[in-house]
């Protein structure tokens, strides 16, 4: 299906420009990614997360520096023997609509994020109970001792229980459409006041908001325009304000223009390919039916052999990413040194391992791939087609807009994919909670582990890690896990995602490594 965004030129994005006004407050910023839904609970992705944590807020929230700061709770403190946490709520708080914030609220959005239609359900997958104390407390009790709580839900966004029944949305759709998809109803810094799905979306600020505000925003138009040389176009003419991303071949071109800044970083994304560990047979390509070859590992480490990494950096990444070799990256907490190298580059050794496996002469199979997503998505699977080619292995790429490509992967209409996480808690832990344990909808486990990998090892852990206080004890465990996911190769990790945004040089803002962006730290000078 072919969206707006697909379809914007240049003077589509002047026509917008233009339609906005050109006062000094009003800030215009392009992704190649329009937000799938405006529903807080629907979609754990980054690009609906990072653009509602301009709507909706949490308990918590991350700073500039990513520290754990109170947002909707004013302060929290561990309940008797890690039985939970308590947290004490803002008072005064309003809603966008004018309702009162109370912690039946809370209560509420820990049964709509948590219930079985809701895509961050794992989140909650510690918890045991939540209690209303009083109007301005809440217990949020857990099955074990869990240290890192509060870090794991930062992203975690209240809404107004009343508005939700008065509008028919207690529950989320993930594929669907109701009124949350296209509406909000949050208490943060902005509003939603216009909402036209790969089109534009309009938010203004909140008078009413409990916080201070670090911006001179009046108004703050979004537009999602895929096609990378457009929205380039569109940064050095000044009809946006700021890009993201940057193509990485543009970033040296648009840093010699005095009007136009790039600011480089980091983020906190690992980027990787999956694969079906639990399907009987393949579903694409000409060997549609036949056994599935990637429930054996020695096709797993094969496909991880014969990708060249560094050639895929230095060639569509320009230098500016940085291999991996696991789930989460150097700079994340329990990340595993010493793990050994990383992937890729050996395809004599790949050619002996699908030989060993009894595929000496290759098969093929079918690769999803977004081409909206991450930086370069489509590319670098186009270069993963070419260095499998080498092996005998035909992958036969489709690539698609994200909205049509996460329905795919929960489908199971896959044979290969691409993947990128960036862990919410910044801890090793979230990867595995996420995408490494056995799939259990009862337990609110493996959400996003769309190739079904399991191992009951790596299940055990899972708890102690998330209940062990003593950091050694706690390391040794994730470096296990670590190890087994990489014997196992349950994904290929290829490289950790660089940032790469785009803007005037009268904008200042706070790029972070979660890649959100921030709209109450922007000031148009």
């Amino acid at each position: 299906m072919t969206n707006f965004a697909t379809k914007t030129t240049l003077a589509g994005v002047l026509a917008l420009s233009t339609a906005f006004g050109a006062q000094a407050e009003t800030f215009r910023w392009a992704g190649n990614t329009d937000p799938q839904t405006m529903d807080p609970h629907a979609v754990n992705s980054a690009p609906v997360l990072g653009f509602l944590n301009n709507v909706y807020e949490g308990l918590v929230r991350r700073g500039k520096d990513m520290a754990i700061e109170p947002a909707l709770a004013t302060s929290w403190e561990p309940i008797g023997n890690g039985e939970g946490w308590r947290f004490n709520l803002r008072q005064g708080v309003k809603f966008h609509g004018g309702e009162d914030f109370t912690a039946e609220d809370v209560l509420f959005s820990y049964q709509r994020a948590s219930g079985p239609s809701a895509d961050t359900s794992s989140w909650f997958s510690p918890v045991s109970d939540v209690k209303v104390v009083d109007d301005f407390t809440i217990d949020i009790m857990t099955k074990a001792p869990n240290p890192i709580f509060p870090d794991s839900i930062a992203n975690w966004m209240i809404m107004d229980s009343g508005w939700a029944e008065a509008n028919d949305v207690v529950a989320p759709t993930k594929e669907g459409e109701n009124h949350a998809t296209l509406n909000a109803n949050g208490t943060a810094a902005f509003m939603l006041t216009e909402r036209q799905p790969g089109l534009r979306t309009v938010l203004t600020p909140f008078d009413g908001w409990w916080g201070e505000a670090e911006h001179n925003v009046t108004e703050a138009v979004f537009t999602p325009i895929q096609n990378s040389a457009t929205a380039v176009a569109a940064l050095l003419s000044g009809d946006v304000d700021m890009i993201n991303p940057v193509p990485i071949q543009d970033a040296s071109r648009l840093s010699g223009d005095a009007n136009v800044k790039v600011i480089q970083g980091i983020e906190a994304r690992v980027i990787m390919l999956g694969v079906p560990h639990a399907a009987d047979t393949l579903k694409y390509g000409t060997d549609a039916g036949q056994p599935n070859p990637f429930k054996d590992v020695r096709v797993r480490k094969a496909v991880a052999s014969a990708i060249n990494v560094p050639a895929i950096l230095q060639t569509i990444m320009r230098g500016n990413a940085e291999p991996a070799n696991q789930l989460v990256s150097p700079a994340m907490r329990g990340y595993t040194e010493n793990l050994g190298a990383t992937n890729g580059a050996a395809v004599g050794d790949a050619k002996a391992l699908l030989a060993e496996a009894g595929y000496a002469d290759g098969f093929s199979f079918g690769l999803k791939c977004p081409n909206d997503r991450y930086l370069n998505d489509e590319a670098v699977c186009q270069a993963v087609v070419g260095m499998l080619a080498q092996i005998g292995l035909d992958a036969q790429l489709e690539a698609m807009p994200v909205r049509n490509y996460w329905p795919e992967l929960r489908e199971d209409n896959f044979d290969m994919y691409l993947l990128g996480w960036s862990p919410g808690t910044f801890d090793a832990e979230h990867p595995i909670r996420f995408l490494a344990s056995t799939p259990n909808a009862e337990k609110k486990l493996g959400s996003w582990n769309f190739g079904d990998y399991s191992n009951a090892r790596v299940d055990a852990l899972l708890p102690m890690i998330q209940s062990e206080i003593d950091d050694a004890k706690r390391q040794a465990m994730l470096d296990e896990v670590a190890t087994i996911l990489k014997d196992e190769q349950a994904y290929v990790p290829l490289y950790v995602q660089p940032l790469v945004w785009g803007a005037r040089s009268n904008i200042e803002l706070t790029q972070r490594p979660d890649n959100f962006f921030i709209l109450r730290w922007v000031s148009v000078n």
